[in-house]
């Protein structure tokens, strides 16, 4: 008889983000909102 275990342990760590790094996610959320805006206007119109 053989038996055969495998464990896995999985830390999840919340990670820090510096001032540059929020900035950063910032304006890429704002362009991201803004082009989703711009395609919607544009898909109502055809």
């Amino acid at each position: 008889m053989t038996l055969n275990i495998l464990f896995f342990s999985i830390t999840i760590k919340k990670r820090k983000i510096n001032l540059q790094e929020a900035v950063n996610q910032e304006k890429a959320d704002k362009l991201y909102e803004q082009n989703r805006d711009r395609q919607m206007t544009i898909h109502h119109f055809m």
